[in-house]
């Protein structure tokens, strides 16, 4: 009895496991291949992948707030990117553009989802948030400035 029950769960992992591994649908080949042409500013989703970010980060409408600690920022951040730690945002609103596309970031996507939130819920219709931050970023291969 306890042999076939182990047998059945052992099958039964092995099924989830081969399962688990599969890629997504909608997941892109190739992140890194994103164009900034093919990408449309306006109907970006609500947490914005790093390929896509690499792509629009330097056209004119759009702006990156890194939320992160100074001495985080200066260990290494996106190039271009605009310092804000955290908790200075709610005194500092006046000085994110509403007239922009801003793409909030951190060290991993936590910090930076409270924010784009945070400013979602204070009026701000344009602001998404970077998923897996730096780290992310840096996995992803894409320069980083120190």
């Amino acid at each position: 009895m306890k042999r076939r029950f182990f047998l059945s769960l052992t099958t039964a992992l092995f099924v989830l496991a081969s399962c688990a591994g599969a890629p997504a649908a909608s997941m892109p080949v190739a992140p890194n291949m994103v164009q900034s042409s093919a990408v449309d500013v306006a109907n970006l989703p609500l947490n914005v992948d790093v390929a896509t970010v690499r792509a629009i980060m330097e056209r004119d409408d759009v702006v990156l707030l890194d939320v992160r600690e100074p001495e985080e920022y200066a260990a290494g951040h996106i190039p271009g990117v605009r310092l804000m730690p955290m908790g200075t945002v709610p005194v500092r609103l006046n000085e994110i553009p509403t007239d922009k596309t801003v793409i909030v970031t951190c060290r991993s996507g936590n910090r930076s989802g409270q924010i784009t939130d945070f400013l979602r819920r204070n009026g701000f219709t344009n602001v998404h948030n970077m998923q897996g931050g730096i780290l992310a970023w840096q996995r992803a291969g894409y320069p980083v400035e120190r």
